[in-house]
């Protein structure tokens, strides 16, 4: 079952579309966007139509219109209920009738019916949205077109009402017969440095000498093979800031969009605790639906969604601290998981679950994602160790609204890391399980690379918590703050923090100033931050600051059409109603009552087919080529060999047992047949839970240098040999992967803590002698850091 995006009629047959275009605005870190879809009616009879497509599920959808043969005809936004039973009378009356909705199942996903298109009309509808632009690790601000609604896996019971039950025909990519353009508008008071987009552009211009703004325009011929993702860097993007936005004037005073509204940007700088803690139950839990056997992204010779989750996985099993607790489940249709219960983390049990990850395959059907949410979270909480949950899926699931519900009523147990795998990824699952959970969600594609994002989320969970967060202002006599957002209970190092709150009670003059305060505490220790701000409130015809203020505000009530408690209902459509942004309980109504000419006989129906991508089997071979080239990549050793070794052996009775110079060359062509070229991964798979590397050939075959030669330049006669193989595989790191740091550095953080252990009274002597063996400018100091 596919999910298209386009216009499609009631007998779900697709209207021709000529083209879409999008007009985009960026200030700062706010997006304003205004997208316009064109159709035209070619038949000689009337049709009642509908379109579907995604949309991100942090956008504020505040406006929706529609132009016809000329005429605009502008939408309210009224309860759903209603909004459905005046369409449904309009069209009866012969009159014209337009709806949009946000689907009952996923807040990402929208749908319009267009009532009464007559012969020979051309209907453009336009919406408006703004959205936050969240903050990536680079520094980068990130705004994403969504063009790809993958297909999403039905569940037993799902409800017939949703928009997502369409069907369309599909067609090459070269044969659709409607385009894409966009243009954008860049500007920050700070400067643009750089901006990159994932698709062709036909031009980027930088306006002004200091470059504050910069228009951009999107190359002709896009097809929908892609979402369009621009990645926008500003000289300056950690600076605490606070906008005050004027309230509209004719709305009465006391209510949100009358009264200013704050939005407050901070940056904390917390700390990075020394030491991370070591306790804490860790469950992964690994999509293995069949369609994580497409590849990364749509494009060819990307790694396949599956290759890339064993690898991940294989990296955060290796970085898990020692004492820990952690179990992997797989799902699909069914579930399986490594063990029956979490299991305490040691040499052994990692050995087992590499195992399974090596067999890990993208096999078990759909994406059904409950049942083993409900099975993790019925298991019995492990004293002193914290649950946390990291999921990873390509968020193909159509009921995201029960998944969100499931983890939110467990909240008070865990913390939930979400991330979306592959463009179409469910922006509605993936950022409302971690927000529900006290956790952060990331997007992976492209070139993304999951390891590194993966490795960032587990490092957070394992930093101590920030506690008793709190937010104070400083305001003149008479001028209070409401605040909207939800209660912050968490903050992670590297996060923005963004509140919204509304002013209510006298304005001061121009010039008066106001502060706003976050303080925290972080083991013990009490931190604030002070943001001094212009009591003048700037006018926006938009109200883009009211209008993600009010979206803050929906996404901590609304839980969904059929999911939303009593109690929370009626401050939702209040909210939604007043500040015009829609949601799960309202829909936007517009009747063209110039227009009365009944419908008679059946509609007509004709296809805007969805291209056909790339798939998996189209893009890689069974055997051989670039499919072997993928496996090579994996973080894992050949079956025949096992993980386990020796310990604390001699350097004679090493050299008596274990070298030989033919086998060495014997297992060098194992080696590079598996591994390639990647001697990160060689070393990776070597080392050990407890942080440690053997001396073997493994590791020789890393370094590039033979057995004799690593033993000759071992300065401690009859020593533990140990000690010098991981000191070697430390400072290689450091050499030769220091731009992959973001992947390794919780398992060379291991790696130092058991040197300090075990060598630490050799500790510089082994480290000058490595520096020196392998030829490296490192400081030898680095170890004692």
């Amino acid at each position: 079952m596919v999910c298209p995006c386009g216009l499609l009629t009631r007998q779900e047959e697709p209207v021709p579309l000529k083209s879409i275009s999008v007009t985009l605005s960026i200030c700062e870190f706010v997006a304003g966007v205004s997208a316009t879809l064109n159709y035209e009616n070619e038949e000689k009879v009337p049709l009642e139509a509908f379109f579907v497509f995604p949309m991100d599920e942090d956008s504020a959808v505040y406006s929706f219109e529609a132009m016809v043969d000329g005429k605009k005809i502008m939408a309210e936004l009224q309860d759903k209920m209603k909004a459905h039973s005046d369409y449904e009378d309009a069209i009866s009356q012969g009159h014209q009738a337009f709806l949009l909705e946000e689907d009952k199942c996923s807040r990402d996903v929208f749908c319009c019916n267009v009532g009464n298109l007559q012969p020979g009309s051309k209907a453009e509808l336009t919406l408006k949205y703004v959205q936050e632009l969240p903050l990536e690790a680079d520094g980068a601000l990130r705004y994403v077109l969504p063009a790809i609604l993958n297909p999403r896996y039905e569940l037993s019971g799902w409800p017939e009402d949703s928009c997502l039950k369409m069907k369309t025909p599909v067609v090459p990519l070269e044969d659709l017969p409607y385009t894409l353009s966009m243009v954008a508008t860049i500007s920050s008071q700070h400067g643009i440095q750089n901006i990159q987009c994932n698709c062709p552009l036909s031009l980027i211009e930088y306006l002004g000498d200091d470059k504050t703004s910069a228009q951009i325009t999107l190359a002709d011929g896009h097809k929908f093979d892609r979402d369009v993702e621009l990645l926008i860097y500003y000289s300056e993007v950690h600076t605490p800031s606070v906008a005050v936005e004027m309230g509209k004037p004719t709305t009465k005073p006391d209510c949100l969009m009358g009264d200013p509204c704050a939005m407050v940007s901070f940056y904390p700088n917390i700390p990075e605790a020394q030491p991370p803690i070591t306790r804490g139950e860790f469950v992964f839990l690994m999509d293995r639906s069949g369609s994580m056997q497409c590849p990364m992204s749509k494009q060819n010779k990307s790694q396949l969604r599956i290759e890339a989750a064993k690898e991940t996985l294989t990296l955060l099993l290796k970085s898990l601290p020692m004492g820990c607790y952690f179990n992997v489940y797989g799902f699909g249709s069914r579930y399986e998981a490594f063990f029956p219960r979490s299991v305490r983390y040691t040499q052994l049990t990692m050995e087992q679950a590499l195992r399974r990850v090596k067999l890990m395959r993208a096999d078990l059907g759909g994406t059904e994602i409950l049942a083993p949410l409900k099975n993790i979270y019925s298991g019995h909480s492990i004293r002193g160790h914290p649950l946390q949950l990291f999921v990873f899926t390509d968020g193909e699931v159509i009921d995201t609204f029960s998944v969100i519900d499931e983890v939110q009523s467990n909240s008070l147990r865990h913390r939930c890391f979400s991330f979306g795998i592959g463009e179409g990824a469910s922006t509605s699952l993936i950022k409302g399980i971690a927000r529900v959970a006290g956790g952060t969600s990331e997007f992976i594609t492209g070139n993304d690379r999951m390891q590194s994002k993966a490795l960032r989320a587990l490092k957070r969970s394992l930093q101590p918590l920030v506690e008793d967060v709190c937010l104070s202002w400083d305001l003149p006599r008479d001028l209070s703050a409401n605040v909207l957002s939800p209660e912050q209970t968490v903050i992670f190092r590297g996060q923005r923090l963004i509140v919204y709150a509304q002013l209510t009670g006298m304005m001061p003059p121009a010039d008066a100033t106001g502060e706003v305060c976050l303080k925290y505490t972080l083991q013990g220790k009490s931190f604030e931050n002070k943001v001094t701000f212009s009591l003048q409130p700037k006018s926006d015809a938009n109200f883009p600051i009211h209008r993600l203020a009010a979206k803050s505000f929906l996404q901590t009530k609304d839980m969904g059409f059929r999911q939303t408690p009593a109690k929370d209902k009626k401050d939702v459509l209040e909210v939604s109603i007043e500040c015009g942004v829609i949601s799960s309980h309202t829909a936007f109504i517009a009747i063209n009552k110039d227009l009365n000419n009944p419908v008679r006989g059946p509609l007509v129906r004709r296809g805007v087919p969805r291209p056909i991508l790339l798939s998996a089997t189209s893009v890689l071979p069974r055997y051989g080529g670039f499919a072997e080239r993928k496996a090579s990549s994996s973080y894992l050793l050949p079956a025949s060999w096992s993980i386990r070794s020796t310990s604390y052996y001699s350097c004679v009775s090493y050299r008596q047992k274990c070298y030989n110079p033919h086998r060495s060359t014997l297992n060098k062509k194992l080696y590079s047949l598996v591994f390639g070229d990647n001697h990160l991964v060689q070393l990776i798979s070597l080392q050990k839970a407890d942080g440690s590397w053997d001396l073997n050939e493994g590791l020789a075959m890393v370094l590039h240098m033979n057995m004799e030669d690593i033993l000759a330049a071992f300065p401690i006669k009859n020593g533990n040999s140990s000690g010098w193989a991981t000191v070697l595989a430390v400072l290689w790191l450091h050499t030769n992967a220091k731009n992959m740091q973001c992947e390794w550095e919780l398992l060379e953080r291991k790696a130092v803590a058991w040197i300090q252990m075990h060598a630490g009274s050799v500790m510089n002597v082994l480290m000058k002698a490595a520096v020196g063996f392998l030829q490296s400018s490192v400081d030898a100091s680095m170890l004692t850091r």
